[in-house]
């Protein structure tokens, strides 16, 4: 009569259960202290790291399918801002120990889908105990051209200043899931609970633009960014700024100018390449809106009115520490 084999640690019955379905060939089935990673020929490679905690990145009771995904997508919007394509991505989960199993479920369904329509797939990472909150963590990799990284120092007095799709809504959907906006279809809350990197824009635009980043911390401060990189001043026209209808129905002008979590792309480019830019947009079908232009000054961010007055603001974005 042979022995019966030892029963999984819990951890790892975890881990087996919701994890290592998502397990790319380079993660070895989980199997081991790391994986194994060949990028493809001729490629650089390109690393990112965010974190996402209950309560400050997404609210308690969202959907675990969800926050899987915005978890996935802000980092991907990173490798967007870099022009790069995803190649797979380390995870770590801390959840309290009362976490349920159902929960873990939806969030590794959420992981599933995000992963088929990004073509990208779980590497390794950890999975913690925690007494605070739901903590995670991923690191995602991608690959670029060598060279034609799209960085954020780079800018040129008389360059313009581009966004992607629309911005504001994901700091209105937070308001709206707290009851403080109108939300009747629920457009803005999709928009703060799942962002849409633009990972075709960003790969179709890195020999267009001088330098460019992704909006999280909201568009002026993000904007300063570019600015402090370049040594430059930026004028950024409000009018001008693409908001949705629902935005623009909410008539918070100043909250979509500085609110975080668009993860819209942001990018500094010649004047003669705005055609070229158009024609990359309308083919990665992503809107994108000329905005501002950079000029020489001291490093910082003008907000103009639809006057062409200075617009005043309580504060350029969100910070964690400040």
């Amino acid at each position: 009569m042979s022995a019966a084999a030892d029963p999984l640690p819990a951890e790892f019955a975890l881990i087996a259960r919701h994890f290592r379905p998502l397990a790319g060939a380079g993660a070895l089935e989980l199997g081991d202290d790391a994986a194994l990673l060949s990028p493809p020929a001729g490629r650089e490679l390109v690393l990112s790291a965010d974190a996402m905690v209950a309560g400050v990145h997404f609210l308690e009771n969202d959907p675990p399918d969800l926050v899987a995904r915005k978890l996935l997508r802000t980092n991907l919007s990173d490798l967007a801002a870099m022009g790069a394509a995803p190649l797979g991505y380390l995870l770590t989960v801390s959840a309290p120990k009362t976490t349920d199993d159902a929960w873990f479920a939806g969030f590794a369904a959420g992981l599933a889908t995000d992963q088929e329509e990004f073509g990208v797939a779980l590497l390794g990472g950890d999975t913690t105990a925690t007494p605070g909150p739901v903590s995670l963590s991923l690191t995602i990799l991608g690959h670029v051209a060598p060279g034609r990284a799209i960085r954020r120092r780079g800018a040129l007095a008389g360059d313009e200043l581009w966004v992607s799709g629309t911005i504001g809504d994901a700091a209105l959907g937070l308001c709206a899931l707290r009851g403080e906006v109108a939300d009747a279809d629920g457009f803005l809350a999709g928009r703060y609970r799942l962002p849409r990197p633009r990972l075709s824009l960003g790969q179709a635009v890195t020999a267009l633009v001088h330098a460019g980043l992704d909006v999280s911390d909201g568009l002026v401060q993000d904007a300063g960014h570019l600015c402090r990189a370049a040594g430059l001043t930026a004028v950024i026209e409000a009018a001008s700024v693409p908001l949705s209808p629902a935005a623009r129905a909410a008539s918070r002008l100043e909250l979509c100018l500085t609110g975080g979590d668009d993860y819209e792309l942001l990018l500094a480019a010649p004047a003669e390449a705005a055609e070229a830019l158009r024609r990359a947009a309308e083919t990665a079908g992503v809107p994108l809106t000329r905005i501002g232009r950079f000029m020489a000054g001291p490093a910082r961010v003008e907000v103009l009115d639809a006057a062409g007055r200075p617009m005043p603001l309580a504060r350029p974005g969100w910070s964690h520490f400040g």
